[in-house]
């Protein structure tokens, strides 16, 4: 079954050129467009979307706060947010990733990227663009005001917290499997397991509360 996709933004244009490219792809399809953060809400809901990608600034409700009660609603539990800003300092990539949002991509993304980032985060697979995420988060997180977060990682094993650092460093369940020395499956396991002892999502939930506990610091490789 093609990937049912729901696109806010409040840019007539963006959203035209934005379905026009999903639209050109074999296994997937858009099921509705929103202008507002509300409306996204809303159609996720009545078009039973897999994946809204999402824009940030937005009139009525904006994309922060869409993200966050989509990802509460226990009703789209399985609905992803992939979240589009137009530029990658904006300091509300880490609010949407608080949020929900399972990932993130610059407007200016080429089209087989922004495809291939929609197959990623509706797959729940693993993080998008690990790497420059992960480096933003550490960025914004430097910060002294940067909240710290309600539980971190002490409940975990050893193994487990290993698990989470290699996430966090933007390692998929492979490339955890081969440095580790366990089967893909045995990672696909732990990852797994430490997002239900966490209580997050996905991947990039682990990358926040990874960077947040000072499990992995900026400039660690």
């Amino acid at each position: 079954m093609p990937i049912r996709v729901l696109l806010a933004d409040d840019q007539t244009l963006v959203r035209a050129a934005f379905a026009m490219l999903v639209e050109s792809a074999p296994d997937m399809e858009v099921v509705a467009q929103a202008a507002t953060g509300r409306e996204a809400l809303e159609l996720a809901r009545s078009a039973r979307a897999d994946l809204v990608v999402m824009d940030i600034r937005m009139p009525d409700l904006d994309g922060i706060e869409a993200t966050r009660l989509i990802a509460a609603d226990e009703d789209l539990a399985g609905v992803r947010v992939l979240v589009l800003t137009t530029y990658d300092t904006d300091e509300h990539i880490v609010e949407a990733l608080r949020a929900g949002a399972s990932g993130f991509l610059v407007k200016d993304t080429r089209p087989a990227e922004l495809l291939d980032a929609i197959r990623t985060v509706a797959a729940g697979d693993s993080l998008l663009s690990p790497g420059p995420t992960a480096r933003l988060i550490a960025r914004l997180l430097r910060s002294p005001s940067a909240p710290r977060p309600d539980a971190g990682p002490d409940g975990l094993t050893a193994r487990e917290r290993e698990v989470l650092t290699l996430v966090a460093r933007g390692l998929n369940n492979t490339e955890i499997a081969d440095s580790l020395g366990l089967s893909p499956l045995t990672a696909k396991t732990h990852v797994s397991r430490v997002m239900g002892k966490l209580g997050v999502r996905d991947r990039a939930q682990l990358v926040i509360v990874a960077y947040e506990s000072g499990l992995v610091t900026p400039g660690a490789t």
